[in-house]
């Protein structure tokens, strides 16, 4: 509020300045709402239905309260739009009824973007819109700085002026206001809270049980990615913001908690995308006494599922692509959908350098630094993935980038992991996890060897997750899926942005 005002931020605080002078309190203590919009349009409605024809429904006193989207004031009498959380509705002001001073005051001191409490009956203009005839009003929260740009809107052959927000550099860094004057993004955060609900009805209806694990870790592990690095100065500790909750979830199975998960945020330092923010919503569970399998057919349940409690449908169009949701997706074994895609059977070359010679050998780029693993990966990510529109999952994995997860039998080199595929882009990973404590401490020192102090996939040896494995860990299935791009698949949009309130964005010197 330093910077200098604009003209029409002066003439608002104008305004205010000027109900302060008069008495009249522009940020009063309490608000007294009877109704929410639609609540009391439906009781109208009942009202009408219950009415004998020729006849007006009972005035039924109520009080609303919204923000002011229209004015339209015409001398004698003035209309104006109100909107709430819930919807949105006509007011009605008449000279008769409030007096000269009422209707100056409201003509001459409210803007659009104040919050207003209006008191006094519905009925029906001859338009046919239900509106509420102002009895009393009083302002609720005067709003100093307009609403961002504006647009005219034809609404029942009138037009009214109200905000509107496109450039969104300005919606990501003034969220507010971008949900103030955009209703579709108020409804994308609606379509949001929706699927968390429907995530958490899926598991909660198959015995699952929801728990919470420590977001500062000491040790960080649980994924292939880089850390967040904090301080706890009592404790003289460094710690981690987890990067995911697997290593802490299965210790619960250990305690013997058969089926466990959580939704909450991880955080991995590295690279921001249309699909990739530092902070993420994360849904992890992992339960006794299943595999991959079993967790591929409850996956394509689930996001159907969720689906069908959102939207009313399993079908949803995304980048120009109709989806089909319902089971069941279709299956690629991972070695021959490389081979399709780029002619070179992962099978043959059992290390790096035989994987590279063949590579090469087909034109295909590659690091010269990559394990095999993150050569095989390199080739899905860019000769698969983009392909996997309709829901895909691809399964078998190697085992050098999937230290957690079981090798399948015969086949050391190859474990029992799958992802999920829509749109084009990766939804949720999956593991047939490993339960031998001493396999497990191997592949630890494995990866230890096999990737460079500073690479993001050589995470440390976590010796009390080896600790608690050693104590029995029944056989189970995992599963981890990012919440954010399902919100992005069933809003219809191509950014991870649009899907979180408040995305982490560059400083503004360093754009």
């Amino acid at each position: 509020m330093e910077q200098e005002k604009t003209a029409l931020e002066q003439n608002r605080l104008e305004k205010l300045n000027r109900l302060l002078a008069a008495g009249i309190q522009p940020y009063p203590t309490r608000a007294e709402v009877t109704h929410r919009s639609v609540d009391a349009i439906a009781d109208f409605e009942n009202r009408e239905k219950q009415t004998p024809p020729g006849t007006e429904p009972e005035k039924v006193a109520v009080t609303l309260a919204g923000r002011l989207r229209s004015m339209r004031p015409m001398g004698k009498i003035s209309f104006a739009h109100i909107e709430d959380g819930y919807g949105r509705i006509q007011i009605f002001f008449r000279i008769n009824d409030l007096g000269q001073e009422q209707m100056d005051l409201f003509a001459n001191e409210f803007d659009l973007g104040d919050y207003i409490q209006v008191t006094g009956y519905l009925f029906r203009t001859k338009t046919g819109e239900i509106t509420l005839y102002v009895q009393s009003f009083i302002m609720l929260a005067k709003s100093i700085l307009p609403l961002p740009a504006a647009k005219d809107e034809v609404v029942d052959g009138e037009v009214i002026r109200h905000a509107t927000l496109n450039d969104p550099e300005v919606r990501y860094r003034q969220r507010y206001a971008d949900l103030a004057v955009n209703p579709a993004v108020r409804h994308i955060f609606k379509i949001r809270a929706e699927t968390i609900k429907a995530l958490r009805q899926f598991l909660d209806e198959r015995d699952f049980i929801e728990v919470e694990t420590p977001i500062l870790q000491p040790l960080y592990g649980g994924a292939a990615a880089r850390p967040f690095t904090t301080h706890h100065n009592q404790l003289k500790q460094d710690l981690y913001l987890r990067i995911s909750f697997e290593l802490y979830l299965k210790r619960l199975l250990v305690g013997g908690f058969e089926r466990v998960y959580e939704i909450g945020r991880d955080f991995r330092n590295e690279g921001v995308s249309y699909k990739h923010n530092p902070e993420f919503t994360q849904l992890e569970y992992y339960q006794a006494y299943a595999d991959y399998l079993k967790i591929m057919d409850q996956t394509e349940q689930m996001v159907a599922y969720t689906a069908m409690q959102v939207l009313g449908k399993t079908k949803i169009t995304y980048d120009g692509h109709e989806i089909e949701l319902a089971p069941p997706w279709k299956r690629v074994e991972m070695r021959e959908g490389i081979i399709e895609a780029t002619g070179v059977d992962i099978a043959l070359h059992t290390n790096a350098e035989s994987l590279k010679a063949a590579m090469q050998a087909h034109g295909l780029k590659f690091n010269p630094n990559a394990t095999r693993g993150k050569l095989i990966d390199g080739m899905l990510n860019e000769f698969l993935e983009p392909n996997f529109i309709q829901p895909t999952f691809v399964y078998n994995y190697p085992r050098d980038i999937s230290p957690l997860a079981k090798s399948i039998p015969g086949d050391p080199q190859t474990v029992e992991r799958f992802e999920g595929y829509i749109g084009g882009m990766e939804l949720c990973n999956a593991f047939t996890e490993l339960n031998d404590p001493l396999d497990q401490e191997a592949r630890f020192l494995e990866m230890g060897r096999a990737y460079a102090a500073d690479d993001e996939e050589n995470n440390p040896l976590d010796e009390d997750y080896l600790r608690a494995m050693s104590y029995g860990m029944p056989p189970n299935g995992g599963f981890g899926m990012g919440v954010d791009r399902l919100v992005m698949l069933l809003t219809g949009n191509h950014s991870i942005r649009e899907v979180i309130l408040f995305p982490h964005l560059r400083s503004r010197g360093e754009e």
